[in-house]
Formats: structure tokens, C-alpha cells, sequence
């Protein structure tokens, strides 16, 4: 971070921060500090790319860091009073001296945050500027300047250059924008790479599809192996044992050469070549129905882009695309539909009608129910026990529901109930009441 803008940070603490309310860690390099009045600064501490800045809703921290570093942190600045924020030296180094009281005595520590390139680091350091901890531990093998804790911590050598100083009109709306170019950046590098995973699925679909064999063709070959299976087994009389090949009058009236097995008896060849025929009889009736299952998913796909590509939070994007767990293919594979889990809630959703039907045959009477008002859609289960869900989990359940059963924007009406109260007429066709509805926009 700048030189200048670490300037004007200092400046703005030195104004607006009295105490600190806490201190923390939320993830390997961040520290939040919550200044009084809720006042909360974020300092990325990350080796060559250090940033302070200030965000409209809270993080929430990735895991519990309960390191020496951690302990310490809190300790000694959770409830403290502030005595003075320096840039210390003069040099890209902001201490914030901090007294806490314990049952025992009054504690000085000094919060010392290095912005200086790849050495980057926080130390807390006593009154005598003995290090007391620091996040990362710098051993005389690494560097001239050792950072352990129980010894005086040595200067930063000091910088020859003249920094650049500019004006900032209004550091804490800087900050704010600072924190917002880093979503944004952060948001667009992840929605290219879910992206890039979904085109991948769809392309290996699409190249499924085209290499299906046709109806026609499986017809084809089928007959022409009951026709070979048939003569074949007409003349066994006749055929000697290896013999490779024989001629005999096919289903038109024109003499053909029929090729045998030599592995195998004339009988046991017939026979295989019976199976074979009955296999692709069965393919080429099946042939549609998988052609339309691969379709379906498909196009579930192609609208799994569209509501990535209008997403605009990772949280979104990781909710409608989650990363792969152990074991999960094996998973995926053996449902019946897609499944996103919200709040603790799983939320179920036909694909297909195929699917549909299964979601509807398979939940149970608690479960509750959502489909699209007056027009075809996806049918979409959330697993329940109680006689009511939280009202964030119907919205969710309901923008699903909107968003996998049509191809534009807008608001949609969404009706929703308790899979008690819906009635299967026909295959996913159903007749439902009561029911509330609720209007998305997707």
C-alpha cells in the first residue's frame, strides 16, 4: 500500500478511533479491527500486495484461528484504549499503542502493521518493543531482521526515496472503494472460472449427442443380424466344424456368403449373433429416450450459464455451482435431480419431467412444494420436517424455481405449499390447494 495513503489512514484514526472493540483474524492474512462506534477496518497483510479497507457488510471468518498470534491479538487489544496511532519512523509502518487492563495490571502493547512489500507482517510488541508475537516468524536464516518473540525488534532499514504524495479527498469512501474493486475483480475471476467448468459439461454433453447412433441405423444392423443368426442356424445340417464361410438364399431370393466364427461352433455363433440383435433392437428403442435425457441436460446447462452470467456475488455463484466434494460424483450420478443445499435446507429440483415425477413420487408429506403460477415449470422440493420453513428459504426455493424454468429475466409468480396438499393427476401434472404465492425477480 502507498505511502501516502497509509498517511491519511493514520490521519483518519487519529480522528475517529478511541478504542478498539476487537480484533481478530478472519482468514490466513486478514486482521479486522473494530474501532469504536462499529467503525471496522480490514488489513491484508498479504506479502507483496498489503491493502487496508472498509466494507459494507462483515466477513465472516473463514475458520477459528486460535494460533499464539491469535491469542495474543485478543488479549491484549479486544476492549483496549487507543493512546496513539503513529506512522511509525516516518515509514510505510502504522502503530496503533493500545492500554488494557487485567485483573492484575495495565498492559501497554503496541500493534505494529508493516506495509513493506514481500517482509509484510504484523507484530504486537510490549512497551520496551519486545515482540510479544507476530503472524509470520522470521528466523536469522531468512533475514538479517529476526522476528521471534521474546527479543527487541529491530528497526526496518530505512528507505532512501522520496515517496509520492497525493491528495485523497475522502479517505473513508476510498476505502470503501478499495474493498469494492477487489469484489468486483474478484467476483468477475470467479464467475469465469464456474463459467468455464459449466461450458466443459455442456461441450461433453453436446458431443455425446452427436455421437449417439441413429434409430435407424440400430434397426438396421439389428435386422441384419436376426437375418445372419437365422440362416445360420437353418443350415447347421449342413456346415462342417471350421468351416469359415457358406452360401445360402437371404429373405429376398438372392444367394449372399455368409461368414462364420471359426473360434467358435456354427450353434454357439448363431446364438451371439441373436443377442446382439435383440441388444440393438432394445438400443434403437431406447435411443429417444436417452437422446432426450442428454437434451435435458442440456439445456438445464445452458440455463446454469445464463444464471451464472447474472450472478453478481460469489456467494451466489458458489450456492447455484458448488465446488466438488469427495465422494460427490458418485452422488450426482445416482440422483434423479439437482440438489442445492440453503441454511441448512436442501432444496431439490426437477430438471426434466422425468424428474419431476420422481420428486413428486418420492417426497414426503412435510416436504414443501413450488411451481411456477399458471404456466409449466420445474417442480421444486425442500426436505422438511416442521409445519413451516424460514421465510429466506422460500425466497431461495422460489428464485430456483424461476430460474431453471424460464429463459428471461423478470418477475415471476411462484405458488408454494406442503407436498400434502398436491395431487397427482397425470404423470408431473398435479392440482394443489391451499397455496400461497410469491413474486421473484430473477
Amino acid at each position: 500500500m502507498k505511502y501516502y495513503l497509509l498517511k491519511e489512514v493514520v490521519s483518519y484514526l487519529q480522528e475517529n478511533a478511541q478504542n478498539i472493540n476487537l480484533a481478530k483474524r478472519i482468514d490466513n492474512n486478514i486482521i479486522i479491527i473494530e474501532f469504536n462506534n462499529k467503525n471496522n477496518l480490514y488489513f491484508d497483510m498479504a506479502k507483496g500486495n498489503s491493502l487496508i479497507y472498509k466494507r459494507k457488510n462483515t466477513i465472516k471468518a473463514k475458520k477459528d484461528f486460535n494460533a499464539p498470534f491469535d491469542v495474543v491479538l485478543q488479549k491484549r487489544f479486544n476492549n483496549s484504549k487507543i493512546e496513539e496511532v503513529e506512522l511509525y519512523n516516518d515509514d510505510k509502518i502504522i502503530n496503533i499503542k493500545v492500554n488494557s487492563s487485567s485483573s492484575y495490571k495495565k498492559l501497554t502493547t503496541i500493534l505494529q502493521l508493516e506495509f513493506t512489500g514481500k517482509h509484510t507482517n504484523i507484530i504486537i510488541l510490549d512497551e520496551n518493543r519486545v515482540i510479544l508475537e507476530a503472524l509470520r516468524h522470521i528466523d536469522e536464516f531468512s533475514s538479517s531482521r529476526v522476528v521471534k518473540v521474546g527479543i527487541k525488534l529491530d528497526e526496518v532499514p530505512k528507505q532512501s526515496f522520496i515517496p509520492k504524495i497525493e491528495e485523497v479527498e475522502d479517505i473513508d469512501a476510498y476505502l470503501y472503494k478499495v474493498y469494492e474493486d477487489i469484489e468486483a475483480r474478484d467476483i468477475e475471476n470467479y464467475k469465469k472460472q464456474k463459467i468455464t467448468q459449466v461450458s466443459k459439461k455442456l461441450r461433453k454433453l453436446e458431443k455425446t449427442i452427436a455421437s449417439l447412433p441413429k434409430k435407424e441405423e440400430l434397426e438396421f444392423e439389428s435386422n441384419e443380424l436376426y437375418e445372419k443368426a437365422n440362416l445360420i442356424l437353418s443350415n447347421l445340417h449342413s456346415l462342417k466344424p471350421y468351416q469359415k464361410s457358406f452360401k445360402s438364399i437371404n429373405y429376398t431370393g438372392e444367394e449372399i456368403e455368409v461368414e462364420l466364427d471359426t473360434r467358435m461352433a456354427a450353434s454357439t455363433y448363431s446364438n451371439d449373433l441373436f443377442k446382439k440383435a435383440k441388444k440393438a433392437k432394445h438400443k434403437a428403442q431406447n435411443i429417444k429416450i436417452e437422446k432426450n435425457n442428454l437434451e435435458e441436460k442440456v439445456e438445464f446447462l445452458k440455463r446454469m450459464l445464463s444464471n451464472l452470467e447474472n450472478s453478481n456475488s460469489i456467494d451466489e455463484m458458489e450456492f447455484l455451482y458448488p465446488k466438488k466434494q469427495k465422494n460427490q460424483t458418485k452422488t450426482k450420478k445416482s440422483q434423479m435431480y439437482e440438489s442445492f443445499f440453503f441454511e441448512g435446507y436442501k432444496i431439490m429440483l426437477g430438471s426434466s419431467e422425468r424428474e419431476n415425477i420422481y420428486l413428486l413420487q418420492n417426497s414426503k408429506a412435510s416436504d414443501f412444494w413450488f411451481h411456477l403460477k399458471d404456466r409449466p415449470s420445474s417442480h421444486v422440493i425442500v426436505q422438511n420436517s416442521k409445519k413451516t420453513i424460514p421465510d429466506s428459504v422460500i425466497s431461495k426455493a422460489a428464485k430456483i424455481c424461476a430460474q431453471f424454468s424460464s429463459d428471461f429475466g423478470g418477475t415471476y409468480d411462484v405458488d408454494y405449499t406442503q407436498r400434502r396438499n398436491v395431487k397427482i393427476q397425470n404423470g408431473a401434472n398435479v392440482l394443489y390447494n391451499p397455496y400461497t404465492t410469491i413474486s421473484v425477480k430473477v
